[in-house]
C-alpha cells in the first residue's frame, strides 16, 4: 500500500512538473522591434524598457536600428519575418517602403504594432498628429520671442524633412511662429535628428547668425545638442531659448539648471510610462483581443514651471 501511495505521488509530482512546463512554454513569445535611430535618447530608453518588460514575462525581445534607412528597415523585418516573431513593432523610416513587407508578416500570423504612423498593413497605429505637435512647438516659441525679445529675433528651424511625420512636424513648427511672432525670421533650417546632428547644425546656424536667439526643433536630439552648441559658443543668455518635443531627460535637466532648452513636449510620458503603454497593447494583440486602429497619444508641455512634476534628477 506504501509503495502504492509512493507511486501516485510520484506521478502526481510529475504530472504537475509536465502542466507547469507546459505552461511556461505556452507563455513564451517574442517581440521585434525596428527603430528608426537608437541614438535618440528617448526612442533607446523606450526600447530598453520594453525589454525588461517583456523578459520579465518570459518573452524574448530583439531592437534593431535602421538609422533612418528605407532599405535597411524592411531588410530588419524580412529578418523578423523568418524568425518568426510574435508581434513586431514598427517605427517607419518610410511609410511605403514598410507596408509591403508588413502585409506578408501579417498573413503570416504576426501581430504588427506601428509606432508614429498610420500604416495600412497593421494591427495598431501609435500615432501623433505631428503637425499639431509642431504649432505646439511654434506657438511656445513665438510666446518667448514675444516676451523676451520684443516680438523679433532671428530663428533656427532643426527639422527632419526625410521622414514625412517629421516634415509635417517641422511644417507645423514654421506657420505657428509666423503666425503668432510675424516680425520674427526664420533665417535657417538644417536637419537634425540626434545630438550629434544638433551640435553641428547649430554651430553652423551660430557662426552664420550670431544675433540668433531662438531654435525649434522637431525632436529632443537636436535639441540636446543645440543646447551644447549654444553654451560652448557662449551664446547661453536669459532670453536664449530652444523649444522641441521628446522630453528627454538631457531636455528637462537643461531647464532645472536654467539653460537654453525652455519647453519641450511631453509625448506620453517618459520612456517607462510609454514602454508600459506600448506593452499593454502588445499584450492585449498577443491575446487577440480588439484594439482600436489608430491612438493619438496625449501632448504635454513641459517648460520650468512645471518641470519639477516630470524629472526627478539623475539616480
Amino acid at each position: 500500500m506504501k509503495n502504492f501511495k509512493s507511486v501516485f505521488v510520484l506521478t502526481a509530482v510529475l504530472f504537475a512538473l509536465v502542466s507547469l512546463t507546459g505552461m511556461a512554454s505556452a507563455q513564451e513569445f517574442s517581440v521585434g522591434m525596428t527603430v528608426q535611430d537608437l541614438s535618440n535618447q528617448i526612442w533607446a530608453a523606450t526600447a530598453t524598457e520594453l525589454e525588461e518588460l517583456v523578459e520579465a514575462d518570459g518573452g524574448e525581445f530583439t531592437a534593431v536600428d535602421c538609422k533612418s534607412n528605407a532599405a535597411q528597415q524592411v531588410s530588419q523585418i524580412e529578418n523578423f519575418i523568418a524568425s518568426g516573431v510574435d508581434v513586431m513593432i514598427v517605427h517607419p523610416a518610410e511609410k511605403n517602403a514598410v507596408e509591403e513587407p508588413l502585409k506578408r508578416a501579417m498573413e503570416q500570423g504576426i501581430k504588427v504594432y506601428s509606432w508614429d504612423e498610420k500604416l495600412e498593413n497593421s494591427d495598431m497605429n501609435w500615432v501623433i498628429d505631428n503637425y499639431e505637435l509642431g504649432r505646439m512647438i511654434g506657438r511656445h516659441a513665438a510666446e518667448w520671442i514675444n516676451e523676451k525679445l520684443g516680438g523679433e529675433t532671428q530663428v533656427g528651424v532643426l527639422t527632419y524633412p526625410q521622414i514625412q511625420i517629421l516634415k509635417q512636424r517641422g511644417d507645423g513648427i514654421v506657420d505657428a511662429i509666423n503666425e503668432y511672432a510675424p516680425d520674427a525670421e526664420i533665417v535657417a533650417k538644417s536637419s537634425a535628428i540626434n545630438p550629434v546632428e544638433g551640435i553641428a547644425k547649430t554651430e553652423t546656424f551660430l557662426q552664420q547668425y550670431p544675433d540668433m536667439k531662438v531654435i525649434a526643433a522637431i525632436g529632443g536630439g537636436g535639441a540636446v545638442g543645440a543646447n551644447e552648441a549654444v553654451k560652448a559658443a557662449g551664446k547661453l543668455t536669459d532670453d536664449f531659448g530652444i523649444f522641441a518635443a521628446d522630453a528627454t531627460d538631457q531636455e528637462l535637466e537643461a531647464m532645472v539648471n536654467n539653460e537654453a532648452n525652455r519647453m519641450s513636449v511631453l509625448i506620453t510620458g517618459d520612456a517607462e510610462k510609454m514602454a508600459s503603454v506600448i506593452y499593454g497593447y502588445i499584450q492585449k494583440l498577443l491575446n487577440d483581443e480588439e484594439v482600436p486602429q489608430n491612438v493619438y497619444r496625449e501632448l504635454i508641455p513641459v517648460t520650468q514651471e512645471n518641470v519639477d512634476q516630470y524629472y526627478n534628477g539623475q539616480e
